[in-house]
């Protein structure tokens, strides 16, 4: 017997340490070569770790929420191969490289770094926005299987429906159905086919197996704040504490813009169907050019802003897990089309946690929007480093005063949207925030601009 120690390999370039945020295995269970370990999550992607060597796991570095640095013990193995004890290495030559974005102009600007004080007295935003985080982890409590006897057993899987097919839910879910001896494949779902917190607390009101009865209390729990929502909070909380946010907030009338995406989807063919996002982003990424202040970055301790040239568009999309941001790479070269296809596979990578690392970070200007939800008017959180974040709201129907053709005016029924914008005030003035959002409102409201090169 040799005890072999595989050490938390290189992720990823700059990454020094990574949290734990599941274990598969735990001391005396019996791996197999390839079975998975651990995920590790980095500021930038969970990575599942995987076992070099089959045998009988001895120890592990720590628990669920605990941060490891980059060639540490991870696991010690007892291998079936004779011999002294042997370390798996770093890993950095072999560590995949990010893959590489398009060539862009950049412009650094020596900035001043301010007091403190200035960022005390600044207009803050209250409420939750993008953020930079990275893949969907796996729950505070996920299901620790032994990899090498779950192969091996015949009992039914609980996470497999009746055909063998896999339950879809989140790793919170299951591990709230496992805590609640919940059999996953025995809950139906409401909708998309993914079994939900809604869904596991309509099975136990109607439950007759000892649940507790619809409209009675939960019970308190604790839970441990691990992974992405750990992610958020700490990049939440220097978001406020370092940027003086402001925001401004204006109303466009979108009804000729509306009209004009409804002919655009009945003539598609096989194209991606247009929704209000793939026009906005167009307009914005008309517009940049005369604001390159916008499309920047700050570098606090350096005291350096640099402008982008290329427009790498943050898209904050809500999944199981909590709020990510994949990015669309280059999205001022891309048509309304292609901004529709990105969307969509960027937010089913989010949402389904196969996102690369490289869609997930490098963003230079981020759009966050409550779809249907988005309320009257919204003051999103910058997605620092950048300096400013664009939030569209909820489309509404009112009665509005339009010049009749005949020097007066009548009343139409028009369809209405605010537009918001968060900015560092560091780095963005009031005026030039307003003079972007009054260009974007023009051309919105006269959409044939967007169709122009």
């Amino acid at each position: 017997m040799a005890k072999f120690t595989f050490n938390l390999p290189d992720i990823g370039e700059g990454i020094a340490e990574a949290e734990i945020v599941a274990w598969h295995v735990k001391p005396g269970d019996r791996v197999e070569e390839d079975d998975q370990l651990a995920d590790m999550m980095t500021d930038k992607a969970t990575v599942e770790m995987e076992s070099p060597v089959s045998g009988t796991v001895l120890e592990v570095a720590g628990e669920v929420g605990d941060t490891i640095a980059i060639g540490s013990m991870l696991v010690v193995i007892e291998t079936d191969a004779q011999g002294d004890g042997q370390t798996v290495p770093s890993a950095r030559d072999t560590a995949p490289a990010p893959a590489p974005t398009a060539p862009q102009v950049e412009e650094r600007i020596e900035v001043e770094n301010p007091d403190a004080s200035d960022a005390d007295n600044a207009i803050a935003a209250e409420t939750s926005a993008a953020q930079s985080v990275r893949d969907e982890p796996a729950a505070e409590a996920p299901t620790s299987v032994a990899a090498g006897s779950a192969k091996k057993a015949d009992a039914p899987d609980p996470a497999r429906d009746q055909s063998g097919a896999r339950v879809l839910a989140s790793p919170a879910v299951r591990a709230r159905a496992k805590d609640l001896g919940i059999d996953l494949s025995q809950v139906k779902p409401a909708d998309e086919g993914r079994v939900r917190h809604s869904d596991l607390d309509q099975f136990i009101a109607y439950s007759s197996g000892g649940f507790a009865p619809a409209g009675s209390a939960r019970a308190d729990e604790q839970i441990k704040v691990i992974g992405l929502r750990k992610r958020i909070a700490q990049n939440m909380a220097a978001a406020k504490r370092n940027i003086p946010h402001f925001t401004y907030v204006e109303e466009c009338d979108v009804t000729e813009l509306e009209r004009m995406r409804a002919q655009l989807n009945d003539g598609r063919g096989d194209r991606p169907k247009l929704t209000m996002l793939p026009l906005l982003i167009t307009a914005v990424c008309k517009l940049i050019p005369r604001y390159p202040m916008l499309n920047a970055r700050y570098d606090d301790e350096g005291g350096v802003v640099t402008r982008h040239g290329a427009v790498h568009l943050g898209m904050a999309t809500q999944t199981d897990g909590g709020l990510m941001v994949p990015v669309i790479r280059n999205a001022q070269a891309k048509n309304l089309y292609q901004l529709a296809g990105e969307i969509t596979r960027l937010a089913a990578a989010a949402r389904e946690g196969s996102a690369k690392s490289e869609e997930l970070s490098g963003s230079t200007l981020t759009i966050t929007s409550l779809g249907p939800l988005g309320g009257v008017a919204t003051t999103p959180v910058i997605n620092r480093p950048e300096v400013a974040i664009i939030g569209p709201n909820r489309i509404v129907e009112r009665p509005m005063f339009v010049p009749d053709g005949m020097g007066g005016e009548r009343i139409e029924k028009r369809k209405l949207m605010n537009i918001s914008i968060s900015c560092d005030h560091r780095v963005v003035d009031g005026w030039d925030a307003a003079s972007f959002i009054q260009d974007v409102k023009r051309l919105l409201e006269a959409p044939a601009g967007l169709l122009m090169p």
